[in-house]
């Protein structure tokens, strides 16, 4: 009986969490990645903030390891028609970046000549 309950439950959890998917994605505020959920509030902040608030929902700022996640942020770019920021940082050796837990990027996506430098990247 316990396990016809416990089958159940989890059921209509896997059913209420596709409904909000699905809700979700039609919004625009949801898209996935190889097995990686990418979301977005769809409100401007400045990186601080951006950074709080998605620790505080449980996950990361973006960081793109491979043209698919790219993509998944370019979607909310296009989108929204605005920036995304990512979780990178420039390294102590000026032009070379890395993660924000210091580690050493393996992919990039970056027009020639860019970051630059100029402004705020």
């Amino acid at each position: 009986m316990v396990d016809n309950d416990m089958e159940d439950a989890i059921s209509q959890l896997e059913h209420q969490i596709s409904r909000l998917e699905g809700v979700l994605k039609l919004e625009k505020k949801i898209t996935a990645s190889g097995g990686k959920i990418f979301a977005t509030s769809g409100k401007k902040a400045d990186f601080d903030t951006a950074l709080k608030e998605c620790k505080e929902a449980g996950g990361s700022i973006a960081t793109p390891r491979n043209p698919g996640e790219n993509d998944a942020i370019l979607y909310f770019v296009k989108s929204f028609n605005t920036y995304a920021y990512l979780g990178i940082k420039e390294s102590l050796i000026p032009s070379k970046f890395q993660f924000l837990d210091g580690t050493q990027l393996g992919y990039t996506n970056w027009h020639l000549n860019e970051p630059s430098g100029k402004g705020k990247e």
